[in-house]
């Protein structure tokens, strides 16, 4: 792979539910990374097989700060993510070297 599909999973209280009840693992991605390229990258860093991939986009939001200088104005980046189903019997542990 040329570049890096998979930045980072995500581990909130909602997507270790989902994971443990659903069997489905969310993961922030590359902006530019289309579902075929998600499911091989997922696939060939944790080994299992995955079923089906939803992506989403999740837009910036404006930010203000008030500080001791002024109004501090700016933005937050846009970041895409998908939820990953894996197949029955299959999971990805995300603590396994801690």
């Amino acid at each position: 792979m040329s570049k890096n599909i998979l930045i980072k999973p995500i581990l909130t209280e909602k997507m270790t539910k989902m994971g443990e009840k659903l069997n489905k693992f969310g993961f922030v991605v590359d902006k530019s990374a289309n579902k075929i390229q998600i499911r091989e990258a997922v696939e060939e860093m944790y080994g299992v097989t995955v079923e089906s991939v939803n992506t989403y986009v999740m837009p910036g939001k404006n930010r203000r700060r008030f500080t001791r200088s002024g109004i501090l104005t700016g933005r937050t980046k846009v970041v895409k993510k998908a939820i990953v189903s894996l197949a029955e019997g299959e999971t990805i542990d995300f603590f396994e070297d801690v």
